[in-house]
């Protein structure tokens, strides 16, 4: 049985755990399309397990009228070399993992299209990896900003700086898996959906249910 009727979640790229977490016990899923863009989140950024411990890796945006537009008209900007640098990283710290390389070309074929907006590329992938972890999900967008929802909004609290427990622990949903570097620098967790896709493959699914 979910925990949830509905919950709402801002859009995100390639998210923690916790954020799917979310979506497997919700009868519905909310994506924020109508807010106003935020630094410094998971909007734009996620958080891999690399040789050197968590790494965050984010996307720059064009900021012409950045404070003023919709997440969903953020646009990405590709001036800089950041998809370059963020697919070496995941091959850098996945790699040597037992599933990467059977999803690798999955990803690659949503980066390659370079999509313009920010919010699409995140929709995509979030698409991808609900497919690749076998679960269904009933995905819509928010129509209009509202400010709060009585229930089941978690668009604050699955975010880098939140500062109170995440939803597997508040849950006592969180489970260890092996990770590529822990035998040397100890388990991490609510990493990027990547790194447990890689390194637990098909049986992901099973630390969100």
């Amino acid at each position: 049985m979910a925990l949830f009727d509905q919950i709402v979640l801002t859009s995100a790229y390639l998210p923690p755990v916790e954020y799917f977490f979310a979506v497997a016990q919700s009868k519905v899923t909310l994506i924020e399309q109508c807010e106003l863009y935020q630094k410094q989140s998971y909007r734009n950024r996620c958080v891999i397990y690399s040789a050197g411990g968590p790494e965050s890796l984010s996307i720059p945006v064009v900021k012409d009228g950045i404070h003023s537009k919709p997440i969903r008209d953020i646009r990405i900007d590709y001036s800089e070399p950041w998809l370059q640098h963020h697919l070496r990283a995941f091959k850098a710290a996945y790699n040597s993992s037992p599933f990467y390389s059977y999803y690798e070309d999955d990803f690659l074929s949503v980066f390659n299209r370079k999509p313009e907006f920010l919010f699409d590329l995140n929709m995509e992938l979030l698409l991808l990896c609900l497919n690749l972890l076998g679960l269904k999900a009933e995905i819509r967008l928010t129509e209009e900003y509202e400010k709060e929802y009585a229930n089941g909004d978690f668009r604050v609290s699955i975010q880098p700086k939140y500062k109170g427990r995440s939803l597997l622990e508040e849950y006592e949903k969180e489970k260890t898996y092996f990770q590529v570097f822990s035998p040397k620098s100890g388990f991490v967790p609510n990493l990027s959906v990547i790194d447990i896709l890689s390194n637990e493959g098909p049986n992901a699914i099973s630390f969100l249910l």
